[in-house]
C-alpha cells in the first residue's frame, strides 16, 4: 500500500527550515492532543484523563554536566538525539483515521485544523516513522502496527486482536536528520520548554490539556509543572473585530527568561505559527514588567477563522499582506491592521504596568541630556513625547543616535520648509502666514541653540580628555607629546585639509582660529607661506616624539604675524642650552627661518616687511628645574600665579609666553565657564 500521491515531489516541495526541526515532534504532539479530545467528544471521558508521554532518544552514553547553561536540573544526557518517540491515550489509528493518514491532503478534522500534511514534516526531519496503536473497534481491541518512510512510503498495516484492554498510540519518528538535529535544542529541559511555549495555547484556552510529560532516561519534566513556573498569573481572554472579523485574544504574563521578549503569537489551524517580538512597539514595553507581585514578559495568543483559512499548509506561515493598500484595503486584512489592533488592546491590558517604565524612560532621558549631551535640550519641546520613549537601559551611544535621529529630521524638515516658507499659501491670511512664520523660526532658532550646545560640549569633552593626559597613568608614567598635540591639533596637517571642528586652538587662545595658515608638524619648505630651503622640522629631532609645534598667520592681511607653538611632554625636566633641547631656543629657530623666507598668504600674495613680522611663540611645558632655568637665561618674567613665564625678546622681535599645563587648562577652563554654567556642565 502506497500514499496516494507523489510522495517524493510533495517532500522536495514541503518546507521545513533547520531552525525548526522540533516542528514534526510538535505536529505529533498536537496529533496526538487531538485524538484524547476525540476521545472526550465520543465517550465523555474529561480531557484531563488523557496523558502524552514524550521519550527523548538517545544514543548509549550519557554524562553528567552539572555547569551547562541550558539547563540547571541535574545529570544532563550529552549524547545526540537519535530520534523520539511520542505515546497516548487517544482514540488511535482506528480504521476512519488510517484512511486519514494514507491520504495526503486529507480533510478528515479539518475542523481541529489538520491539513493532512504534518506526517510530511516527519519524513523532512526524521528517516522513518514506526506507530503502534491499540484502539477499539466493536468489543475487541486491534493493535495496529505500521511504519511510514520516504523510500517506501506507508507500509501495509499489521492488525490482530489482542487482551490487553490498554489504548494507546506509540508514534516513533526515528533517525533525526543531522541539519535538524543540529540546529535543534539539545537538553531535556530546553525540549519541555519549546513544546510547552509551542503548545501554550492549548494550556490556556478554556478546554484545557491532557497531562504531557517529557522523559529523558532518568529525567522527568510534566508539562503541567513548567506552566505553573512559566506563567505569573492566569491567561486573560479578549476580542477584537477586524473589518467584520472576530479575532480572539489571550494575553499571557509569564516569568522573565534570557531568551523571552515581549511579543504577539499567532494560532492557526490550532498550531502555533510565527511569533513577533512587539519591544518598544508600545510606549514603556520594553524590558520585563512587574505587577506588584512578580516580574514578567508579556504574550498575546492571537487566533481567528481568518487566521485558519491563511496559514500554509506546512504550518510554518500565514498569507497576509504586510499592508493593505489601494482598492483592497478596505476589504483585505493585514499584519498592519492585525498588529494595530491588538497593540491597541495590549496598550489597555498593561496600562497599569507600564507607568513605572515611563517614567523611567522619561528620567533617562532627562538625565542624558542634562549631564551629558545639552546640545538636543533646545530641541526636547519639539520631539512627540511618545517618540522619545526608550529602554532606561539603553548604552549612552545608542540613546545619542535616538536623539541625533530627531534631530536630523527637524534640520530636514526645517530645510523642506525654508525653501517654501516665504511665499504665502493659497487662501492663507496673514494672520496664519504669520504664525506659521513664527513657527518657523522658532524650529531655526532651537537648532541654532542645539548646534552652539554642540560646540561648547565639545569643549568640555576636550577639557576633560587633557586634563586627564596630564596626570600620570597607573604606571606613573606621563602621556607623550603626540597625544597632547592631537587634542590641539592633527599632526602633518595643514588646516585647509581640516574640518573647523578638528582643530581645538581655542584651548591656547580663541584668536588662533582666525588664521590665514596652519601647519602642524611639517618642515618648513613644505609649507606654502614661505621660501624657506631649511628641512628643519620643528619635531625633527624626535620625530613626533618630543617637539610638536603649530605654525599660525593670524590672518590674511599684509598686516600679518606669526605665532609658534611649542608643545612638550608633561614634566619634562632636561631642557638645556641649544635649539635642540631648549624650546624658548626651538621656537625663535623656527620663527626667524620663516621669516628669512619670502613670506607669503595662504592665496600666495606677497607680505611687505615680511622678515620684520610680529612674533608671537607660546611654550607648553610644565614648569620644571630646567625651564626654568632656560626662562631666566632668556629673561622672561615670572606670571603672577607661578604658572608660567613671559616677556620681549627685542632682538627676535618676539613676544615669549611659556605655559604650563595646569595654567593651559585653568584659563580654558575660566574662559568657558559661562558658556558651561549656562548648559549646566560641571566645571569642577
Amino acid at each position: 500500500m502506497s500514499v496516494k500521491t507523489n510522495l517524493h515531489g510533495r517532500l522536495r516541495n514541503t518546507p521545513l527550515p533547520a531552525s525548526q526541526g522540533l516542528m514534526p515532534l510538535f505536529e505529533a504532539v498536537v496529533n496526538s492532543i487531538h485524538s484524547i479530545e476525540e476521545v472526550e467528544e465520543k465517550f465523555g471521558i474529561n480531557i484531563h484523563n488523557g496523558k502524552i508521554v514524550i521519550d527523548v532518544l538517545r544514543k548509549t552514553q550519557t554524562v553528567a554536566d552539572f555547569d551547562n547553561d541550558d539547563n540547571k536540573r541535574g545529570p544532563i544526557a550529552q549524547s545526540e538525539i537519535i530520534g523520539f518517540k511520542i505515546t497516548d491515550n487517544g482514540i488511535g489509528f482506528n480504521d476512519e483515521n488510517f484512511q486519514s493518514f494514507e491520504t495526503l491532503d486529507s480533510e478528515h478534522k479539518i475542523d481541529k485544523g489538520c491539513r493532512g500534511v504534518g506526517r510530511l514534516l516527519w519524513l523532512k526531519a526524521f528517516n522513518d516513522v514506526s506507530i503502534v496503536s491499540s484502539f477499539r473497534k466493536n468489543d475487541a481491541v486491534i493493535k495496529r502496527v505500521f511504519s511510514f518512510d520516504a523510500h517506501s512510503g506507508l507500509s501495509e498495516p499489521l492488525d490482530r486482536n489482542i487482551n490487553d484492554t490498554e489504548i494507546k498510540t506509540i508514534v516513533s519518528l526515528n533517525g533525526f536528520h543531522k541539519d535538524y538535529r543540529s540546529a535543534s535544542v539539545k537538553t531535556t529541559y530546553k525540549i519541555a520548554e519549546s513544546l510547552l511555549e509551542h503548545c501554550l495555547w492549548y494550556f490556556v484556552r478554556e478546554r484545557g490539556i491532557p497531562s504531557i510529560l517529557v522523559r529523558d532516561n532518568e529525567e522527568n519534566i510534566p508539562l503541567d509543572d513548567l506552566y505553573e513556573e512559566y506563567m505569573t498569573a492566569s491567561a486573560v481572554p479578549d476580542t477584537v473585530t477586524i473589518k467584520e472579523r472576530k479575532f480572539d485574544l489571550i494575553h499571557i504574563k509569564s516569568r522573565p527568561s534570557a531568551n523571552k521578549v515581549h511579543s504577539l503569537s499567532y494560532i492557526a489551524a490550532s498550531r502555533f505559527v510565527k511569533e513577533e517580538s512587539i519591544e518598544q512597539k508600545i510606549p514603556g514595553l520594553y524590558g520585563k514588567l512587574n505587577d506588584g507581585v512578580n516580574d514578567f514578559i508579556y504574550n498575546c495568543y492571537i487566533s481567528s477563522d481568518f487566521l485558519d483559512e491563511r496559514v500554509r499548509p506546512e504550518r510554518t506561515g500565514l498569507d497576509i499582506v504586510d499592508n493593505a493598500e489601494g482598492l483592497i484595503s478596505e476589504l483585505e486584512i493585514s499584519y498592519k491592521d492585525i498588529k494595530e489592533a491588538v497593540l491597541k488592546k495590549t496598550k489597555e491590558f498593561l496600562a497599569d504596568y507600564l507607568v513605572d517604565n515611563l517614567k523611567a524612560s522619561k528620567e533617562r532621558v532627562n538625565s542624558f541630556v542634562d549631564t551629558k549631551a545639552p546640545r538636543y535640550r533646545p530641541i526636547m519641546s519639539r520631539i512627540p513625547e511618545d517618540q522619545l520613549d526608550v529602554d532606561p537601559n539603553i548604552s549612552d551611544k545608542d540613546l545619542d543616535l535616538t536623539l541625533h535621529k530627531h534631530l536630523y529630521q527637524l534640520e530636514k524638515e526645517i530645510l523642506d520648509e525654508g525653501h517654501s516658507i516665504m511665499v504665502p499659501r493659497e487662501y492663507e491670511g496673514s494672520e496664519e502666514y504669520q504664525k506659521r512664520i513664527e513657527n518657523y523660526l522658532g524650529a531655526v532658532e532651537d537648532i541654532k541653540k542645539s548646534d552652539l550646545a554642540n560646540y561648547v560640549s565639545h569643549r568640555k569633552v576636550i577639557l576633560d580628555l587633557l586634563e586627564a593626559s596630564i596626570k600620570r597613568d597607573e604606571n606613573g608614567k606621563y602621556a607623550r607629546e603626540e597625544l597632547l598635540h592631537e587634542l590641539i591639533m592633527p599632526m602633518q596637517k595643514e588646516s585647509n585639509e581640516l574640518r573647523f571642528d578638528d582643530m581645538n586652538l581655542w584651548l591656547l587662545d580663541e584668536r588662533l582660529a582666525f588664521h590665514n595658515y596652519l601647519a602642524s608638524d611639517k618642515t618648513l619648505n613644505s609649507m606654502s607661506i614661505t621660501d624657506s630651503k631649511s628641512t628643519k622640522e620643528p619635531d625633527l629631532l624626535a620625530l613626533h616624539v618630543r617637539d610638536n609645534p603649530i605654525l599660525v598667520s593670524e590672518n590674511s592681511l599684509p598686516l600679518a604675524s606669526i605665532v609658534v607653538v611649542e608643545i612638550k611632554r608633561p614634566m619634562r625636566d632636561n631642557m638645556k642650552s641649544g635649539e635642540k633641547d631648549d624650546p624658548i631656543e626651538q621656537a625663535l629657530g623656527y620663527l626667524n627661518r620663516i621669516r628669512d623666507g619670502k613670506v607669503t598668504t595662504a592665496q600666495g600674495r606677497p607680505i611687505p616687511n615680511a622678515n620684520k613680522l610680529p612674533g608671537f611663540c607660546y611654550i607648553v611645558a610644565d614648569i620644571t628645574e630646567t625651564l626654568i632655568y632656560r626662562c631666566k637665561m632668556a629673561n622672561l618674567t615670572p606670571t603672577h600665579d607661578g604658572m608660567g613665564y613671559f616677556g620681549f625678546n627685542k632682538e627676535f622681535e618676539a613676544y615669549i609666553e611659556v605655559i604650563s599645563f595646569d595654567k593651559l587648562v585653568q584659563s580654558a577652563k575660566e574662559r568657558n565657564r559661562a558658556f558651561f554654567d549656562k548648559l549646566g556642565l560641571p566645571t569642577t
